[in-house]
């Protein structure tokens, strides 16, 4: 077997085929929630959380757990919280101020992995303060969404509310993740 048949095999494993799933869901997701149908959407983004789920636990439990896997884990993350940032600022126009903060925010954090690659250094797992983070951005679009979408209702001020929330908790997670990046970089000196 050829090396690059080997890295193939290697690589090619259920963990990362989810990772690659979740990257591809983001199309149909997108294009369901442009055109309002939320329940497909909200469908696809729970098929999307399922798999995320599920990757991590798999590669560990099955040993598949790979330098690639690492990688396109937290890309399919990254694509989908941005994807559904833009979807829902584009939507709900008073919270395009917080989806842009969350969008720079993921952003910044990616051009850190990628430093942090570069260097040969493995990027921090994720931390509680980042999944709460996650937890409550996902927590606060279901509840915008499932309003509009079922109860036919547009609330700003719950919006708004819900969004600043999330965009707290999401900023105190990138300055304590800057602190450890901060660090890592430190490391090399």
């Amino acid at each position: 077997m050829g090396k690059v048949e080997l890295l193939i095999k290697k690589n090619l494993n259920i963990p990362n085929i989810l990772s690659l799933f979740r990257i591809v869901l983001i199309v149909p997701f997108v294009m369901s929630m442009l055109r309002e149908n939320y329940i497909f959407s909200g469908l696809i983004l729970i098929a999307s959380g399922i798999s995320d789920l599920f990757d991590g636990y798999i590669a560990r439990s099955l040993n598949q757990v790979t330098r690639l896997g690492g990688m396109i884990d937290p890309i399919a993350d990254k694509l989908t919280l941005v994807a559904v940032m833009v979807c829902i600022g584009l939507k709900f126009h008073e919270v395009i101020p917080f989806m842009t903060i969350l969008i720079i925010k993921e952003c910044a954090m990616l051009l850190a992995s990628v430093v942090l690659l570069r260097r040969h250094k493995t990027p921090p797992m994720a931390k509680w303060y980042g999944k709460l983070g996650t937890i409550i951005f996902y927590v606060s679009v279901v509840t915008i969404v499932s309003l509009k979408a079922i109860w036919n209702v547009e609330n700003k001020f719950i919006n708004v509310t819900l969004m600043a929330i999330t965009a707290f908790t999401m900023l105190y997670a990138v300055i304590q993740y800057l602190k450890i990046f901060v660090v890592m970089m430190e490391s090399d000196k």
